[in-house]
């Protein structure tokens, strides 16, 4: 029986360093290993009783196992108080204005609005608009300087019509003097509606814009153009 309970044992603690094992399944061999032992030890012949060092190495194991399932306790609890925390914090951003990594902004009142920030000066830059199904609405060519800039489309599509009110996206082809493309990062700007705390990070809702919470740059208002 004694090898019966070394081999439990050490599926135990294998199991404990296994990321897939739930702390359901220790518990339940942690439980096993336990009765086992207490079983092996009232039944043992007196004048034969179990060897010390196999007795003390299934001590250790026992208390690994333990262990463990002490270690998964409190991860959990330290798991449950940083997610608290962090909606806590999210929710202090309802309200404000942000400035947050994104190329998707509504157009509101006749306007969309993101901060573009080209890595060096662009002597040409090409600048499309689509909207949500992906449709080219608009294109504009324009020279960049360096550094962070306010991009506003008046909401006017290439036809000379006005796009309707929605959700619209942006993308900028930015060459230099010597025709290299130019890195350009895309931030939207909005103010904050609302935080959903369904997932496992808070994402801020900025329009019909989800913004994760650590794409957030900057609080306050934004760039002039």
């Amino acid at each position: 029986m004694s090898s019966g309970i070394s081999s439990l044992a050490s599926t135990a603690a294998s199991a404990s360093s296994t990321t897939k094992t739930s702390s359901q399944e220790i518990a339940g061999n942690f439980t096993q290993f336990l009765t086992l032992l207490t079983t092996q030890l009232k039944n043992q012949n007196p004048l034969d009783p179990m060897d010390t060092n196999q007795f003390t190495q299934q001590l250790v194991q026992y208390a690994g196992v333990e262990q463990q399932l002490k270690s998964n306790d409190r991860l959990d609890s330290i798991l449950t108080n940083a997610k608290a925390s962090s909606s806590a914090s999210a929710t202090g951003f309802i309200g404000q204005t942000v400035t947050a990594d994104g190329k998707t902004a509504d157009l509101a009142d006749g306007s969309a609005t993101w901060t573009l920030t080209p890595a060096r000066a662009a002597t040409q830059a090409t600048i499309t608009i689509t909207d949500a199904k992906g449709n080219v609405v608009a294109t504009q060519s324009k020279a960049m300087p360096a550094g962070a800039q306010t991009y506003v489309w008046d909401g006017r599509a290439s036809t000379g019509m006005s796009a309707p009110a929605g959700t619209y996206s942006i993308k900028v082809d930015a060459r230099d003097a010597t025709g290299t493309q130019v890195s350009v990062d895309t931030q939207i700007t909005g103010k904050v509606d609302g935080v959903d705390l369904s997932g496992t990070a808070p994402v801020l809702l900025i329009d019909s814009a989800r913004v994760p919470i650590g794409s957030v740059r900057s609080i306050g208002t934004g760039l002039s153009t």
